[in-house]
């Protein structure tokens, strides 16, 4: 019997991770934990950011002398995940503003049903500082390609 990874891209365009929900995820009920739903958010921008950036993020952002760290996060549930549940992530770049952009992401069961919704706002700072900076301009291309690829 193979073991399914809990976690991995199932495609780039659109830019989708799949995702099953573990045993230790969950409270006694059998219900996920709501803090680990803005853990499944997070996972899912950290590998958008990876297949975004080409590789590791930090080294993307260490070239730039910058951070982004999260300035803003929100969730909204439409449905509740059990152990086993997969469910999968689709992770889109919202708005780009001067400072900070967004990034969406809906997650859906295989069959369309919805779980939840969230938005993660990153904020570029630079390396050290705590104090916002235009997103760079590489770093903004690679937004805007993004935003503009539908696929």
């Amino acid at each position: 019997m193979a073991i399914e990874p809990t976690e991995f891209v199932l495609s780039t365009r659109p830019f989708v991770v799949r995702r099953r929900v573990r045993w230790g995820e969950c409270d006694p009920a059998g219900v996920v934990y709501t803090p680990r739903f803005t853990d499944f958010l997070v996972a899912a921008v950290s590998l958008f950011h990876e297949h975004l950036f080409e590789g590791e993020p930090a080294d993307f952002r260490q070239a730039l002398g910058i951070d982004t760290p999260c300035k803003g996060m929100s969730l909204v549930f439409q449905g509740a995940l059990w152990p086993g549940d997969v469910f999968d992530m689709a992770v889109r770049v919202g708005e780009i503003r001067n400072a900070s952009y967004d990034v969406h992401v809906t997650a859906t069961r295989p069959e369309g049903v919805a779980v939840f919704s969230g938005v993660f706002s990153p904020i570029c700072i630079p390396r050290g500082e705590r104090r916002a900076v235009p997103i760079p301009d590489a770093f903004r291309v690679l937004l805007q390609a993004s935003q503009e690829s539908p696929e």
